[in-house]
């Protein structure tokens, strides 16, 4: 009898081990975008990452030079499909083994770049696109699957499907359902990914629900706490997040799915271009986030079990992106274009470290002539928003107040930067001068460009690196 309680004893050791073993903790990633003109070189980005011990990176395609940059770094990466390849390789076989033979089995080798998953589209169910690229997700998954058998990466290369969170509606979490045009292909989808032992991937973003709607509960977008939760039945959310998220769980629930893993693909909060993305709103949110998740707390309809991966979005600021959700669009990044930290962010392993060996231009910027009538300047200011950044100048925006001729300096100023300081480039027909001395104002940082081969885009001389590079002006900016 002694004996048989020796062995339970044992065994129930031996079993709560191997438990042990299969709980795996969260880790935080990053989304890596390249939408810019002038950014970092991947090899800087790659050394960015390795320095702050970022080990798993989401790619939004399969771009060569990035994943050559990634090869023997040991970090985890998911590469991507764009939505405007799933016609074609839903109805081509081939066209999907040249593709994984292109942009996955070329680089699994050894020494290679660890993929460990392939998306499949990147939010093809969003609303907006009114079901364009609906019907090729499943084809392109079947396809892309059998492809994958052929190279011999059937069992370690995944095929996800990021999804928007707006697949899924319900006034309260435990009602959550995706939503009824939806319905027959998110069970597919669930069926496959089941099968294959993949993570249900969605992006989250309190931010634009905040941003969306003004009835909405600023403090809610948090984790610190709310004078507004939602009660629903038993449950109580303090947070936006959670409430997305099991709202994510009852929509799996609802199709034979409870405990599917779910990966948050993106989740992050803006610097600026609009009232409320700023640098100490995308702190306190991006480290509550990181504190929730890391704590393993989990949510009420998953306690203790928080969500596969997380990946903040985004890395870098992307000077390119277009406006059209709103100017904040180009100011998403933890680090600035440059691989500037924008403010003290601990991921779990220290706060974050700054690119290195960045080169920058002289200290001097362009301003408007202040000797100069400026009734002319507003076809010169069009000009340099329409190649330079200028979202920073619209309502919400970090340089919002700074006056008209603030204004018109500030435009001057990123048009000359990204001319590489071309003397020529400052003219304006007169109405533009070069100085020594910074004319930052208060928050409104004026940039600075660089000079180095791998790093092209500009910096703020005072130490903040901020903001962005090429595209449409904002041309809602008001004169004052």
């Amino acid at each position: 009898m002694e004996r048989l309680h020796f062995y339970s004893k044992i065994l129930l050791l031996v079993l709560s081990l191997l438990a042990a073993a299969e709980v795996v903790e969260s880790a935080i990633g990053v989304n890596w975008g390249t939408i810019a003109l002038h950014r970092l070189s991947p090899e800087n980005v790659v050394d960015l990452l390795k320095d702050n011990k970022i080990e798993k990176v989401k790619l939004f395609d399969a771009d060569p030079d990035s994943l050559k940059a990634l090869m023997g770094s040991g970090i985890q990466v998911m590469v991507g499909i764009p939505n405007e390849m799933l016609a074609l390789l839903s109805s081509s076989a081939p066209a999907c083994d040249l593709w994984v033979a292109q942009n996955v089995s070329k680089y699994v080798v050894k020494g290679g770049v660890d993929i460990k998953y392939v998306a499949v589209g990147n939010e093809p169910f969003l609303t907006s696109y009114a079901g364009q690229f609906q019907s090729y997700v499943v084809p392109t998954m079947v396809n892309l699957q059998q492809s994958l058998a052929k190279a011999n990466l059937g069992g370690t290369v995944k095929l996800v499907v990021p999804c928007n969170a707006d697949a899924y509606v319900s006034n309260l979490p435990s009602q959550g359902a995706f939503r009824a045009e939806l319905t027959q292909i998110m069970t597919q989808i669930a069926s496959f990914l089941n099968s294959n032992g993949s993570p249900f991937i969605v992006n989250i973003y309190p931010f634009l629900s905040m941003y969306g709607n003004s009835d909405f509960p600023q403090d809610y977008a948090f984790f610190e706490g709310t004078t507004h939760p939602v009660v629903d039945g038993p449950n109580t959310y303090y947070n936006a997040f959670d409430g997305n998220f099991d709202t994510l769980v009852s929509a799996l629930s609802k199709l034979g799915y409870p405990q599917m893993p779910i990966v948050i693909g993106e989740v992050g909060w803006p610097t600026d271009g609009a009232s409320g993305a700023n640098l100490t709103a995308a702190r306190v949110f991006n480290q509550g986030l990181v504190k929730s998740v890391l704590s393993n707390k989990g949510t009420p309809l998953r306690p203790g079990v928080p969500p596969m991966d997380v990946y903040l979005f985004s890395l870098l600021d992307e000077g390119a992106k277009s406006t059209l959700p709103g100017n904040f669009e180009r100011h998403w990044g933890i680090f600035s274009f440059d691989g500037q930290a924008k403010y003290r962010l601990n991921l779990g392993n220290g706060y974050l470290k700054n690119a290195k060996a960045v080169k920058y231009l002289p200290s001097r910027w362009c301003v408007a002539n202040p000797n100069r009538d400026l009734s002319t300047v507003a076809s010169h200011f069009k000009l340099a928003c329409n190649y330079a950044d200028c979202t920073t100048l619209s309502y919400g925006g970090s340089c919002n107040d700074i006056g008209e001729k603030g204004n018109i300096s500030y435009a001057f100023n990123s048009y000359y930067q990204m001319q590489k300081q071309n003397p020529r480039s400052c003219e304006f027909d007169g109405l533009g001068m070069i100085t020594m001395l910074d004319p930052s104002i208060g928050d409104c940082r004026f940039l600075v460009g660089v000079t180095d081969e791998k790093s092209l885009g500009f910096r703020c001389d005072s130490g903040w690196s901020v903001f962005l590079l090429v595209a449409c002006c904002a041309f809602h900016v008001i004169f004052m």
